[in-house]
């Protein structure tokens, strides 16, 4: 939003340039009195100055023009006073007998014999779609600029008479339009149109014209590559001139005035019924719905459009998070409830080599409160690489069985399962729980057993893949299901682990801004483990150029005549498995050339998760020094003996990616490195990088890379079905997402199903916003 000084600036510059002009009320296009309706609505004094401006001679409007020039002076440095709103502008409401819904087809409505056509061409099929296709941008077309400030480039608005015209064709199939227009000040702008052969009869000598375009300096002189034009006599009351104006997304054959006089006539036919109660609007400072729409498309001023844009960009996250909250299918659910006891806690901590962190028991008892609530737990633990997440799960297990229920954790990768289950069982056992393993591995003998043992409640915590939601799968008495990377897994897998509505903790290594997480993962309760155990030594990272490579590989040779082992990653533009597979078996070739004593061994996309699984254990077991992939090494393997990770291209990848791969190495109690070999060396890049150099901190570097590379790049949100938003600003918005959370949490914990009177405007905008089929079979 414009400061007051600013506005002050730009009323000032119409004021003088009126006043030099010999005061003939041309400065602004639709004269004094446009002006005063609009850029000096915030200097009332002005306004009641140059009030009956049009009625005065040149020596009167010359004393008013100064007299109003001396109350734009900027004010001496005091104490603030209270600024007070302005006043709002009650937009033109429709009229009973001609409203139409806006669920209506654009059909309903007179847009032209085309408009409609245009219309639907632009993926607007109602009267709803029309009004939610905010302008990309807003232009202020309030006042005319003195040419002589004009700066190469600039969009500008101009107005003149037309003083002279030339018809040109350079060549076959081009027509150029060229008019000189002289402004009332006597300067003279020549306004260009290519391939424009409509315009030429409009563009007659004599007319007078208001002009938008972009425009190029040459020297003294200036030129404009029109845009939009229109005669000034039809200028009052225009939608495209002396005013702040919406730019809309167009394609060829649309004019941005069609779509001008298209959202207007929208707002004037559809009735704009508030969803959002008074209550709550005033409770989150947000204007009502008819305000910010007129706002949004023809703002009266900065104030207007700000409010507009405050309020349709908190609609955007409400419906966002509403949507996800009711992803469950039957809304708020009732889950298991737990004594949660907290001795039970002391006592597993009591059990353990070492203390929970501070973070590890705020995150516990977190966790704790959701378990004894009615309400069924949906919660995600996020924490980096070593932060202790498998503690606090085992934990929530360990309660969970405490209470008589079963505990299951299913896992991305077989690989993955078995090591959680190691570490499982490693905390649980000697607490005298019984923990087993179920993958797709196991011979069908071993498979019928463990199902068996499962439906006859022997076995208290389970771990396992897929392998856990299969048909055959029967629980004695679910009551808690831990997922780990649960990203990794499609909507509908997870949902059947929940049938019998288990209370449901998702894990995940993938630092995510909170802001993210709030979207991405809405229907989850969100923690963070933001503190490592102590005595752990960070990873040193650094950064080289490729003509460096042969100095970072000796380096790795060093390591491994230490008995130590690498990974080695390597990346591609395209996404292409043929190609990876060439790409690793030729780096791996290059390398045992390089590192010629080494052992070294092969990961990539064609192999199937058996084989996968196969190298990483005899990687664990050093049956080899290097394992070169090009794919993204599982999150949470461990191989301690692993110390240096080389990030070959590492420009291609994502800052999150990176830190990902990182975290592979430093699983041991030695000194572990990852080593960034550039082979790009522009300084964006370097920055870029630099920050994964000089950072081991996940969330900060997840807030870098959100900020980079924007919300739908980041690894897993596509999936989570985030949708691209027009107004939000997901790495800024991180206040305005938790108010639109809270709100719809508070609608949604009082009335699952939107069933009040009230909420049935907020009910049919939901329905009518989402593409989610469950969601409106949900209510």
């Amino acid at each position: 939003m414009a400061t007051v000084e600013e506005l002050r600036e730009k009323l000032r510059k119409p004021l003088e340039l009126e006043l030099a002009g010999g005061c003939q009320n041309r400065a602004v296009a639709g004269g004094m009195d446009r002006l005063l309706m609009n850029l000096a609505r915030p200097f009332p004094k002005v306004r009641e100055v140059l009030r009956d401006y049009a009625a005065l001679d040149e020596t009167g409007r010359a004393d008013k023009l100064r007299e109003a020039l001396a109350l734009l002076q900027p004010e001496p440095v005091t104490a603030a006073p209270a600024r007070r709103a302005p006043a709002r502008v009650a937009p033109p409401a429709p009229s009973a007998d001609t409203q139409v819904p806006p669920d209506a087809p654009v059909d309903r409505v007179n847009f032209g014999p085309q408009g409609p056509k245009k219309l639907r061409g632009l993926g607007l099929h109602t009267l709803r779609d029309l009004l939610h296709a905010y302008p990309r941008r807003h232009e202020d077309r309030r006042a005319l600029p003195n040419l002589v400030d004009v700066e190469d480039g600039q969009k500008v608005t101009v107005s003149g008479v037309v003083v002279s015209k030339n018809r040109r064709t350079p060549k076959p199939k081009m027509l150029i339009l060229e008019v000189t227009l002289e402004d009332p000040y006597g300067q003279r702008v020549k306004c260009t149109w290519f391939n424009q052969p409509w315009a030429e009869k409009q563009l007659s000598v004599g007319s007078r014209l208001i002009v938008t375009g972009r425009a190029k300096r040459f020297g003294r002189s200036v030129q404009i590559g029109a845009e939009y034009f229109e005669r000034e006599d039809d200028a009052e009351g225009s939608l495209s001139t002396a005013r702040i104006v919406g730019v809309y997304e167009a394609q060829e054959g649309v004019s941005q005035d069609f779509l001008r006089k298209a959202a207007h006539t929208a707002l004037t036919s559809v009735p704009l019924d508030d969803y959002l109660p008074g209550a709550w609007r005033r409770q989150y400072g947000l204007t009502d719905l008819a305000d910010a729409l007129w706002g949004m498309h023809f703002p009266t001023d900065e104030d207007h459009l700000t409010r507009a844009r405050e309020r349709l960009r908190f609609d955007e996250y409400l419906f966002l998070e509403l949507r996800l909250l009711l992803q469950g299918e039957d809304g708020v659910l009732l889950g298991k409830r737990f004594l949660a006891d907290g001795r039970d806690i002391e006592r597993f901590e009591g059990s353990l080599p070492f203390q929970f962190t501070g973070a590890q028991r705020r995150v516990l008892h977190e966790v704790a409160d959701d378990m004894r609530s009615e309400k069924q737990m949906a919660r995600l633990v996020q924490g980096d690489v070593g932060s202790g997440k498998t503690a606090v799960a085992a934990c929530a297990l360990y309660l969970a069985v405490r209470d008589g229920y079963q505990g299951a954790l299913m896992a991305p990768t077989e690989i993955l399962a078995r090591q959680h289950f190691k570490n499982l069982a490693g905390y649980l056992e000697p607490l005298g729980v019984r923990v087993g393993l179920l993958i797709g591995a196991m011979t069908p003998k071993q498979k019928a057993e463990m199902q068996a043992t499962i439906a006859n409640g022997l076995i208290d915590v389970v771990v396992g893949t897929q392998a856990l939601i299969q048909e055959s799968v029967r629980w004695a008495n679910l009551g808690l299901a831990v997922i780990d990377e649960e990203h990794r897994f499609g909507v509908l897998q997870r949902r059947k682990l929940l049938a019998d509505r288990p209370d449901v903790l998702v894990m995940s290594a993938t630092p995510i801004p909170r802001s993210l997480a709030l979207t991405a993962y809405g229907d989850l309760e969100l923690s963070v483990i933001d503190e490592l155990p102590p005595g752990r030594t960070p990873i040193e990272t650094k950064l080289i150029q490729d003509t460096h490579r042969r100095q970072a590989y000796g380096f790795v040779m060093r390591q491994i005549r230490e008995g130590r082992q690498a990974y080695v990653v390597t990346s591609l533009i395209e996404e292409n498995e043929n190609l990876e597979l060439l790409a690793a078996t030729q780096l791996a070739d290059d390398l045992k050339v390089i590192l010629p004593d080494a052992r070294i061994d092969l990961l990539h996309g064609k192999m199937s998760a058996a084989e996968k699984d196969e190298v990483m254990d005899r990687f664990r077991r050093r049956e080899f020094d290097v394992l070169v992939s090009t794919t993204v090494i599982e999150v949470g393997v461990d191989v301690p003996n692993a110390t240096v990770m080389v990030i070959e291209n590492a420009e291609r990848f994502g800052l999150s990616q990176l830190h990902q791969l990182r975290g592979r190495v430093g699983r041991g109690s030695a000194q572990s490195y990852c080593v960034l070999i550039a082979g790009e060396h522009s300084q964006k890049t370097r920055k870029r990088l630099k920050i994964i150099e000089g950072s081991t901190d996940g969330f900060v570097i997840a807030e870098a890379d959100l900020k980079l590379r924007g919300p739908g790049e980041i690894r897993g949100t596509r999936q989570s079905g985030l949708p691209d938003l027009q107004l939000g600003d997901i790495v800024n918005d991180v206040d305005v997402i938790e108010d639109a959370r809270a709100l719809a949490k508070h609608i949604l914990a009082h009335d699952p199903k939107l069933e009040h009177p009230r909420l049935t405007y907020l009910r049919q905008e939901l329905q009518a916003r989402s593409a989610h089929v469950a969601i409106r079979e949900v209510i």
